[in-house]
């Protein structure tokens, strides 16, 4: 299966079993011959992939070297894609070359970042490997780093050359990091697909060995991404709605530091949280939150969380999608239909049955 991403830098994006593979042959329609390629991953995924990746780029006459950093949320930071800028200036590289982000979002984020960044710019392809990647980060182009006031608050949107999504490397990922993707496409399904939502509700046992169902879930996750983000590149309106229990979830991530909860796992959290508010306030069609904690459970996600809405809320105020006065905050209508609603945060604090900062029933 292969899509089109029309962005102000087209590129495509290929979902096919084994296509990992096939990098040298996609990126020798891409890059000059004899061009250097830098391979950044992790200490999880670069000992398990790099030497395939660097064997299929070397075979099409790409010079290839490596970066690896410590697998992990802590390692998405400033400093280390500061030592990617090293490498690669230390290696010479120069806008003609490229770098692979080979792993799951931490891996792309960065990398993606270092590309945006380094000589104002050079071209990079995504290879994600974990299923949260392959159906959410690999695609739309946004890159950037933590800080430690919260999630994804250094960046730029820098589209890939290229992205190669291959389901078999789902086949080497632990089971949590399994579910952690799958929180995201249940996402998918709440803000934009009852039909999609549907088809993971009623999936049969053991998902993540159908080869079928990974490449139709893939591509029908990544075509209603591909298509938002169509409508909006830099994320001023539609795109907004793909951060549905994110504002919860990266609040949850933050107060954790990042350690008790994947992404997935926060964001599965946040839905249900906001929904349970929003049906309580009237705009969402009731029981749809259930219907949400249902499917996360079956993927064995958590859908609650012992964390004070209190201390949640006040780790709202660091968020993306604030400008300081007001939120805006992503809420369902009902599954498959979404809206973007703005809040001051005095009404939000209302909308979550704040009173003086304390939870009122």
């Amino acid at each position: 299966m292969e899509l089109t991403v029309k962005t102000s830098h087209p590129y495509k994006i290929r979902i096919e079993s084994g296509c990992l593979n096939q990098v040298g042959m996609h990126a020798g329609q891409l890059f000059p011959a004899g061009a250097k390629a830098m391979i950044v991953g992790d200490t999880n995924v670069l000992p398990i992939y790099g030497d395939a990746v660097e064997h299929a780029l070397t075979q099409n006459g790409f010079s290839c070297f490596r970066f690896m950093f410590p697998a992990g949320e802590q390692s998405k930071r400033l400093s280390v894609v500061e030592q990617i800028y090293c490498a690669l200036a230390d290696s010479r590289f120069t806008r003609s070359d490229f770098i692979v982000a080979l792993g799951g979002g931490v891996t792309g984020d960065m990398a993606g970042f270092a590309a945006a960044t380094f000589l104002r710019g050079i071209r990079f392809l995504q290879i994600p490997t974990s299923l949260l990647a392959q159906i959410d980060s690999s695609v739309g182009g946004k890159t950037g780093v933590d800080l430690p006031q919260g999630k994804n608050l250094v960046g730029a949107f820098h589209q890939p050359s290229l992205v190669l999504i291959d389901p078999q490397t789902l086949a080497t990922l632990p089971p949590r990091y399994f579910s952690d993707g799958m929180g995201e496409a249940v996402k998918y399904g709440c803000i934009k697909s009852r039909a999609l939502f549907d088809l993971l509700r009623t999936a049969g046992e053991n998902v993540g060995s159908d080869p079928a169902f990974l490449e139709k879930m893939i591509t029908d996750c990544v075509d209603i991404k591909r298509e938002v983000v169509e409508h909006d590149e830099l994320d001023t309106g539609e795109r907004m709605l793909l951060n549905f229990g994110h504002t919860f979830g990266h609040a949850l991530e933050k107060l954790y530091d990042f350690r008790k909860l994947s992404h997935g796992e926060a964001v599965g959290i946040g839905m249900v949280m906001m929904t349970r508010l929003s049906e309580k306030a009237g705009l969402t069609k009731p029981g749809t939150a259930d219907e949400i904690a249902e499917v996360l459970q079956k993927y064995q996600l958590p859908v609650c969380d012992e964390m004070g809405l209190e201390k949640i809320f006040e780790a709202t105020a660091v968020d993306k999608k604030s400008n300081g006065h007001s939120l805006r905050v992503i809420l369902l209508k009902e599954i498959g239909s979404s809206l973007i609603q703005t809040y001051s945060r005095e009404e939000f604090s209302k909308f979550c049955g704040l009173k003086d900062g304390m939870w009122h029933e």
